[in-house]
């Protein structure tokens, strides 16, 4: 049950951070202001999703919560760690 909720969590983050990407990224070329409000609806996308998940697998499922939120945790610094290492490759 432990590992369920971990990778829920992971999951979680995983299918926000896509809905994100498809929402933000989406509409073609635009101007700055809608492309910077397409950016901020990804942003509210990603995170009510995220939402979501966590509510369906803690109330719904009854998954425990500590695992839930650790696989949450641990996709975020997977990701924010991904974008440091790949730039730092880049940028020097």
């Amino acid at each position: 049950m432990h590992a369920l909720g971990a990778g829920v969590g992971g999951l979680g983050i995983t299918a926000g951070s896509w809905a994100a990407a498809k929402v933000a990224l989406g509409g073609g070329i635009a101007p700055a202001g809608a492309a910077f409000a397409r950016l901020m609806m990804g942003v509210a996308v990603k995170w009510v999703v995220v939402l979501l998940v966590l509510v369906a697998s803690l109330a719904g499922f009854g998954l425990p919560g500590l695992p839930v939120i650790t696989g949450v945790l641990g996709a975020t610094l997977g990701m924010v760690l991904a974008n440091v290492f790949r730039r730092k490759g880049v940028a020097s």
